[in-house]
């Protein structure tokens, strides 16, 4: 049997697609960049919704840390254009928070590869192809 999705995974869903849309298309900000939105959590009671992005060529922390203060003072214009496009009664205040998970994927896939080489070698691996 088919699981069905809660309210608030459907409300997040429909964030984070109309979100990406919006920040891809409506926003103009030059310090906000290339961002991704990977991901939307709705508190149970709609009212609030924590929203991750990720940064295509953030260098630091502290040009991420710029960028969500930028998106978190365009929240409320975020909030307003869903408002319009959308047929939800109400829609959630939004936070935005840097996800940095997708940045450490790729450091510990730098470490595996390092490893996976070191150990070719020395001969301890023959085949590249072992790998994946």
């Amino acid at each position: 049997m088919a699981r069905e999705f809660s309210r608030t995974q459907r409300v997040a869903d429909h964030l984070q697609r109309e979100l990406a849309v919006l920040l891809q298309r409506e926003v103009r900000d030059p310090r906000v960049g290339m961002v991704s939105v990977t991901g939307v959590q709705v508190s149970r009671d709609l009212g609030h919704a924590k929203v991750y992005y990720t940064l295509l060529g953030a260098d630091s922390a502290a040009e991420a840390e710029k960028v969500t203060e930028v998106l978190n003072g365009m929240a409320g214009f975020l909030r307003s254009q869903l408002s319009r496009d959308s047929t939800m009664r109400s829609v959630p205040q939004l936070r935005f928070y840097f996800d940095s998970s997708v940045g450490r994927g790729r450091e510990m896939e730098a470490l595996i590869r390092k490893a996976a080489d070191a150990d070719r070698e020395l001969g301890l691996r023959d085949d590249p192809a072992e790998d994946q």
